[in-house]
C-alpha cells in the first residue's frame, strides 16, 4: 500500500482547515456565473426584480454571481431558450408562448381570456397546473423553473383612436405582436391583423406608422414609453400573463445544494417584490395615461369572448392542449 507523502498530524490539520472554510461558506471548488437576459426594459419591474435577484445572490455569499441583461442587450427576444438549451445562456424570463412551442400540450395557458384577474392565474401557477408545468419543462426542455413572476394584463394600444366595441372593429389594424403560431392565433383571435416583430423595434414601428398597434401590460408601454407614439388605450385584460424566472438544467445541477437553495429562495423573493409592485402600478397608470392625454376606454368584452372562442375552437394547435389541465387553470 502506497503510503502519502505528508505526515498524519499535517494531513489531519489540512483536512480540518478545507472543513472549515466549507462550513463558513467560503470556499467552492468553482464559482458559478449565470448570465440572466431578458426582453423587458431595464426601468421596468421585471428587470427591476432581476436586479435585486442578483443582489441578493451576492448577499449570500456562496460563490454565485449574476449578471443581468436586460432589454434583449445580450441574446435577441425569442432566442433566449434555444441559447438555454445550447449552454450559451444560464437564464432566462421564459414565457408560456416559448414553452408550448416545445411542450404543445400547455399551449392553454396562452389562450385569450384563459384567466380573470392576477388571483386566478397566481392560484394555477402555485397549484396542480403549476407543478405540472414545471416538471414538464424541467423533463422535456431541461430547463428548471426558479419561480413566477407576474408580467401583467395585457390590454390593446393603438396608434390612432378607433371606436372599438368589438372585434369586427379592428379587422385590418396591424398589430405587432411576437412571432410565434400562438401569439398570431392570439392576434388572431382579437380580430387584428397581426404582425410579428421584435420589442426593441416597436417604438419606432409607431412612430413611423410601420404598424398601428401594440399590445402589452399598462406598465410595460409606460416603462417602454409607448405612449408617446399611441392615443388610445382599450382594457380588454386578454391575457393575464405570468412569467418565469428559468434557468437552464446543466447550469442548475452544477450548483451545490447550498447554491441551488440561496439561488431558488432569492428567485422567489425577487419574483414577488415584481409582482407586488407591477399590481400597484397598474392600478394607477391608467389615470396617469389619462392625464397625459390617451385615450383609455373599459368596453363589455363580450363580443371579443365569443371570437376568441370560436378561433381556438377551429384551431388546430388548440387540439393538442390538455383539456383537463386548462379546466383547472379556468378554475373549473
Amino acid at each position: 500500500m502506497t503510503r502519502s507523502k505528508f505526515p498524519l498530524a499535517l494531513t489531519r490539520r489540512l483536512a480540518a482547515i478545507g472543513t472549515a472554510a466549507l462550513l463558513a461558506g467560503t470556499a467552492y471548488a468553482e464559482d458559478v456565473t449565470l448570465r440572466f437576459s431578458t426582453a423587458g426594459p431595464a426601468v421596468d419591474f421585471l428587470a427591476v426584480s432581476m436586479e435585486s435577484f442578483a443582489d441578493k445572490v451576492a448577499e449570500a455569499d456562496v460563490g454565485v454571481t449574476v449578471e443581468v441583461y436586460p432589454g434583449s442587450s445580450l441574446v435577441r427576444q425569442g432566442a433566449e431558450v434555444p441559447a438555454l438549451q445550447r449552454g450559451n445562456l444560464e437564464m432566462s424570463t421564459m414565457n408560456t408562448f416559448e414553452i408550448s412551442g416545445q411542450v404543445p400540450e400547455f399551449g392553454f395557458l396562452n389562450r385569450a381570456f384563459l384567466f380573470e384577474d392576477y388571483d386566478q392565474m397566481k392560484a394555477a401557477m402555485d397549484g396542480p397546473v403549476g407543478e405540472a408545468l414545471k416538471a414538464a419543462t424541467a423533463e422535456i426542455m431541461d430547463i428548471e423553473i426558479l419561480s413566477v413572476a407576474y408580467l401583467g394584463s395585457r390590454q390593446l394600444n393603438l396608434r390612432d383612436l378607433h371606436e372599438v366595441s368589438g372585434p369586427d372593429d379592428l379587422a385590418g389594424v396591424q398589430m405587432r405582436m411576437p412571432a410565434s403560431p400562438e401569439w398570431l392565433l392570439l392576434g388572431e383571435s382579437l380580430g387584428v391583423s397581426p404582425t410579428p416583430m421584435a420589442m426593441s423595434e416597436t417604438y419606432v414601428a409607431l412612430q413611423t406608422g410601420s404598424v398601428d398597434g401594440q399590445e402589452n401590460p399598462l406598465s410595460i408601454l409606460k416603462a417602454a414609453k409607448f405612449d408617446e407614439v399611441t392615443k388610445q388605450v382599450i382594457l380588454t385584460s386578454h391575457l393575464v400573463q405570468p412569467v418565469f424566472y428559468a434557468i437552464a438544467k446543466p447550469a442548475w445541477d452544477e450548483m451545490s445544494a447550498e447554491q441551488q437553495e440561496v439561488v431558488k429562495t432569492a428567485a422567489i423573493a425577487a419574483a414577488e417584490e415584481n409582482n407586488t409592485a407591477r399590481l400597484a402600478d397598474e392600478a394607477k397608470v391608467a389615470d396617469l395615461l389619462t392625464e397625459e392625454g390617451l385615450r383609455v376606454d373599459a368596453i363589455d368584452l363580450t363580443a371579443f369572448r365569443e371570437k376568441a372562442d370560436a378561433v381556438y375552437g377551429a384551431s388546430d394547435l388548440a387540439a393538442a392542449w390538455d383539456q383537463d389541465l386548462m379546466q383547472q387553470a379556468m378554475g373549473k
